[in-house]
């Protein structure tokens, strides 16, 4: 069969497809959206904290420029004085590191959210082709990143010598100014040329952030055939969910087989339906269908009564209401309250008259079954 083209994927990724993208480690991403994140803290954090920061780092110079005697003769406190520096530099620049590590880790987690894929970090071979490499540089995406790097080019580069032309005068009268007064003066200029650059780099996030939600979702896209193999999948084989049925029927059949030697009557048709009814006044608010049957089900459960001596009661309009109004192990309607509490007196007398004798009881005739709960005859 040959390989689908893009072409044919005109379905929309499914719920199940971009969950599977998502174990696969395959989220949007937005290198633009990550730079100038990152890039806006670090002007931020130099914003805010770039006094505190100046103040330790020349705290730090002062004290790596005085020399001691004892350092001339002992390198271990010359190397002990670098540890020290370097330490405090550290420690100066660890909240904008921090900061940093915060927006690049906020950068993906915007786009696809917080996703653990092990099969993300696993080698990818195919990469490593030569002719799907130069396929991949003149496709849509990779022309779109040549076009979004000339333009950050030309936007970090035009605003830089904007900046620098604009203010040449300025920075040239700072060459001849004391270092106490121009180095706060050009670390502001610094700083306000990179918030511009940055704000640029904002613009094209702005523009790049869509296109790679919608070269997300056209990678993910799928064909029709996928949609059905998936649904299918999901919903299962219908001769599999066919079988599985046909057991659990027949796991059904033989629990309410097990259950008709326990129960106290069986009200049949006679030859049609037979419906097996249970009734425990201390357990139960009324009598309980445990088998019921049309058939071939229903001879077998009359047999199955016959060999465990369970009474049988010919009511043919009692014994379709029965079958067509009561679901097994639940409690008879109560609109047949009244024909089946005639039909447990009846089965109560009959018990007696077995166990002690005397005139056996008369079977109960014309059953008050409400109009419009006897579905009528099968015949």
């Amino acid at each position: 069969m040959a390989e689908e083209s893009d072409l044919e994927k005109t379905e929309q990724a499914t719920p199940r497809r971009l969950e599977q993208a998502r174990e696969e480690g395959q989220v949007p991403q937005s290198r633009e959206l990550s730079t100038f994140l990152v890039t806006m803290t670090g002007v931020a954090t130099l914003w805010l904290l770039g006094g505190w920061f100046a103040d330790r780092m020349y705290m730090l110079i002062r004290r790596g420029f005085v020399f001691e005697r004892e350092a001339a003769f002992d390198h271990t406190l010359l190397l002990d004085r670098l540890q020290d520096i370097l330490g405090g530099a550290l420690l100066t620049l660890l909240p904008l590191f921090f900061a940093l590590l915060v927006a690049a880790v906020a950068s993906p987690i915007m786009l696809g959210g917080l996703v653990f894929s092990a099969k993300a970090l696993g080698p990818k071979f195919d990469r490593m082709n030569p002719i799907k490499g130069f396929g991949r540089m003149f496709s849509v995406h990779g022309l779109m990143e040549m076009a979004k790097a000339i333009l950050k080019a030309l936007l970090v580069g035009g605003i830089g010598a904007l900046v620098l032309w604009s203010t040449r005068d300025h920075i040239f009268d700072l060459m001849v100014q004391p270092l106490e007064v121009s180095m706060p003066d050009f670390a502001d200029t610094v700083i306000f040329t990179t918030l511009l650059i940055t704000l640029s780099l904002g613009l094209l996030a702005l523009l790049d952030v869509p296109f790679q939600l919608w070269q997300y979702q056209k990678k993910l896209r799928m064909t029709k055939e996928e949609v059905k193999r998936e649904n299918k999948e999901q919903e299962g084989d219908p001769h599999v969910k066919a079988r599985i049925r046909a057991v659990q029927r027949e796991m059904a059949r033989r629990r309410m087989m097990a259950a008709v030697p326990e129960a106290d009557v069986v009200v049949t048709n006679p030859t049609h339906f037979s419906v097996a009814l249970k009734y425990d006044a201390e357990k139960m608010g009324a009598p309980i269908v445990v088998a019921k049957g049309r058939g071939d089900v229903a001879l077998k459960i009359r047999e199955l009564a016959k060999e465990h001596d369970v009474p049988l009661l010919e009511a043919p309009p009692l014994a379709r209401a029965l079958y067509a109004h009561c679901e097994l192990e639940q409690a008879i309607p109560a609109a047949l309250y009244t024909a089946v509490a005639e039909v447990m007196a009846y089965i109560y007398q009959l018990n007696n008259w077995m166990a002690g004798g005397g005139l056996p009881p008369e079977a109960p005739s014309e059953l008050p079954v409400p109009e419009g709960m006897d579905p009528g005859s099968p015949d």
